[in-house]
Formats: structure tokens, C-alpha cells, sequence
């Protein structure tokens, strides 16, 4: 396997550049499916060589269930620093299952209790809460999807800006943006070299419903006061993964996004600009990532393939 089986562990550095210069120059609905496949791709690699390295780290330790040949000097041979590598890769790949694991119940756990809340209002696609605790955010799944606000949220608002915030919440459902989130947040915790695309996700998911709502409700001006007064009274949602009008990160900047023209829509970015510099640094490191990956699985496949008895 050589030094191919940890490339796919670092070259997540390759896509820090385009993490910042999606967020500035490409169309939000652009950049957040690119940043989420990249991360999403290479989180697998780095995952899948991580249970490699773990293979030949517990291949060594007294006891394991593993045939006898997979712990041969020739078996360790194909990997280098075998020693400390594998051993190493017990405790982290142990870490990142954990980890996405408690993710992935909290939430499904938020989901289930906040459809549960919700089963004895009627079956419309919004759920107006009789709390004193301002929020809104966009709830996926269940019979049905729904937007579900409080009265003092409401309160705060004036008549185009709540439409501007249900045009919002429901653009996070017809996009399904709690996937996107999710996907990325799943990414970071398996290769933390990936956290600033999770950030940018978390960004340009809000700046892909705020256009959105601003082309549906045709007043750019309501929906960037909309952000401002919730963002200064909400609370935001009840876990990252899901969407809403108030999420935590650089409102100023929506704000000011808003306040200009709205973005063009470009397919691919030209190669002679940062940004298409960036773009195709960052599919190169996802290829390069892929076949690094995909050659240390069939490598190591046939080398414990030939060192296990028949």
C-alpha cells in the first residue's frame, strides 16, 4: 500500500481553499452541493483507510478473533510504520463510529420528540407554538413536512417579514438542507480536516433559502430585516442538523448579501480565477483521495486474501 494509505487522511487540506472562496463567489445553491459531495467523498476515503490501518493494528494484539496469517511480517510489510499506524487507528476509527453514531441518534431523537410535540395540531404545514421563547426552523419527515414558529417570534415581526421567514423555512425543506447539513457534520467528525466545509455548509445553506425566499416573497430588503430581528431574539434551532431562519453564523454577512444584487448562476467556475483554481484544487485532492483510498483496499485485500490459510 506504501505511503497511498494515509494520503486519503490529509488531503481534505486540499479543499480549505475553496471552503472560504465558495462562500464569496459562488451561487450558495452551487457551493453547498459541491462543498458537501467533497467532504462527503473524501470523510469515506479517510474512513475506509482508517478501518484498513485498524485491521493490521488489531491483527497484533493478543487474542483478537483475526486468522493467525494476517498478523505475518509479510502482512505488516505492506504497510509502513505497521506498528504504530495500526494501533493507532484502533482508538481513532473507535472514536469516529462514536461519535457519528451519537450524531446520528440526537438527531433522530430531536426529530421524533419534536414530531411527537407536534402530533395533536392540526395536520397543516405550519405549526404555530404558544411559547414565550422565540424560534422557527424547518422540520423534515413524519406525515409531513413542516415550519414550526413560536407566537413571540411572530410578534417580532411584521406582515412581509413573516412571509419572508416562511418562504425561508420552506426553501430549507424543498431543498432538503438538514441532509446537507448532516452529511457535513458526519464528515467533520470523521476527518476533523474537513470541519471548515461543515462551516461553509452551514453558511451557504442559509444564503441558498435566504435567496430563495427573497426571489418568492420579490422584497430582498423584508428578508434581510427578517434575519436581522430574529437572529437579535431567537434562540436558533434545537440541533445543527436541522435549518432555520436564525442559525447561528455570520448574519451580518446575509444581511449585507441581501442588501446587494442577487448572485449569479454559474455551473462551473472559470479555471483563470481563485475560484476555479480552488474548485479544481479541490476536485484533484477528491480524485487523488479516491484512488488512494480504493488502491490501498485492493491491495490490501489481496495481501490478506494470500496470507489466509484456505
Amino acid at each position: 500500500m506504501g505511503v497511498f494509505v494515509f494520503l486519503p487522511l490529509v488531503l481534505p487540506l486540499t479543499a480549505w481553499p475553496i471552503a472560504r472562496l465558495a462562500e464569496q463567489h459562488l451561487h450558495p445553491r452551487t457551493a453547498t452541493r459541491l462543498l458537501t459531495a467533497v467532504a462527503a467523498v473524501m470523510a469515506l476515503c479517510s474512513t475506509v483507510c482508517l478501518a484498513l490501518l485498524m485491521v493490521v493494528g488489531t491483527a497484533q494484539l493478543p487474542g483478537n478473533p483475526l486468522p493467525d496469517g494476517w498478523s505475518d511480517p509479510q502482512v505488516r510489510a505492506a504497510l509502513p510504520h505497521d506498528e504504530v499506524a495500526g494501533k493507532a487507528a484502533i482508538p481513532a476509527l473507535c472514536a469516529v463510529v462514536a461519535t457519528a453514531s451519537r450524531t446520528l441518534w440526537r438527531h433522530g431523537r430531536v426529530r421524533r420528540r419534536a414530531h411527537r410535540a407536534l402530533a395533536g395540531l392540526r395536520g397543516t404545514s405550519v405549526a404555530v407554538l404558544p411559547d414565550e421563547v422565540p424560534y422557527a426552523y424547518a422540520l423534515p419527515g413524519g406525515r409531513r413536512d413542516r415550519v414550526v414558529v413560536t407566537t413571540a417570534l411572530l410578534e417580532c415581526l411584521g406582515p412581509a417579514e413573516r412571509r419572508a421567514l416562511f418562504a425561508h423555512e420552506r426553501a430549507h425543506l424543498a431543498a432538503r438542507h438538514h441532509r446537507f447539513l448532516l452529511a457535513v457534520r458526519l464528515a467533520a467528525l470523521a476527518n476533523p480536516f474537513l470541519r471548515p466545509l461543515r462551516t461553509a455548509v452551514a453558511y451557504t445553506a442559509e444564503r441558498w433559502a435566504d435567496e430563495e425566499a427573497a426571489r418568492t416573497v420579490g422584497d430582498r430588503r423584508a428578508v434581510a430585516t427578517a434575519i436581522g430581528k430574529a437572529a437579535l431574539v431567537s434562540r436558533g434551532t434545537p440541533v445543527a442538523t436541522l435549518a432555520g431562519l436564525a442559525a447561528p453564523g455570520p448574519v451580518p454577512r446575509r444581511v449585507a448579501a441581501l442588501l446587494g444584487p442577487a448572485p449569479t448562476i454559474r455551473t462551473w467556475p472559470s479555471v483563470f480565477t481563485s475560484v476555479g483554481l480552488a474548485v479544481w484544487g479541490a476536485a484533484a485532492g477528491t480524485a487523488v483521495s479516491a484512488m488512494s483510498s480504493a488502491n490501498a483496499a485492493v491491495t490490501m485485500f489481496l495481501v490478506l486474501r494470500a496470507a489466509t490459510p484456505l
